[in-house]
């Protein structure tokens, strides 16, 4: 069982997992063993709940096809075990980000006092510049 929240768990069997050879360094272990993990969980036919679902669909990751499906790559270890733990962490962490509600923003107006220090901070750059001119003599 995987664990994303108090009350929402999942099968492990609903994440499908392929191993596929990594890139980059590790000398002739690269071209021979398959360390790479990629976890492939479909958000459709999984056992989320529809709030889930939903709020995964509509957010916008690169790692979520538009077939609803939620696709992790990690190669960034030699090992393809701590690869498969990467990438299962990064998924758990995907789906709680979810849950989080964002706190609604109060929009707020700028002082008249910071808007005058502003426009003085300004002036007093714009007159340094000036001053930068060719001197004519």
């Amino acid at each position: 069982m995987i664990t994303i929240s108090q009350r929402v768990q999942l099968q492990e069997q609903e994440i499908e997992w392929q191993f596929i050879r990594s890139s980059g360094a590790g000398g002739q272990n690269v071209n021979k063993v398959s360390t790479c993990a990629q976890l492939i969980f479909d958000i459709h036919a999984s056992s989320l709940p529809e709030f889930y679902k939903e709020k995964l669909l509509a957010k916008s990751d690169h790692r979520i096809t538009q077939s609803g499906k939620i696709i992790i790559k990690c190669q960034e270890s030699r090992s393809q075990e701590a690869n498969r733990e990467t990438a299962l962490a990064q998924f758990i962490e995907l789906v709680r980000s979810v849950n989080v509600v964002q706190k609604k923003r109060i929009p707020t107006k700028a002082t008249r006092a910071s808007q005058r220090r502003r426009v003085d901070a300004k002036k007093q750059r714009g007159a340094t510049k000036s001053m930068r001119g060719k001197v004519s003599h």
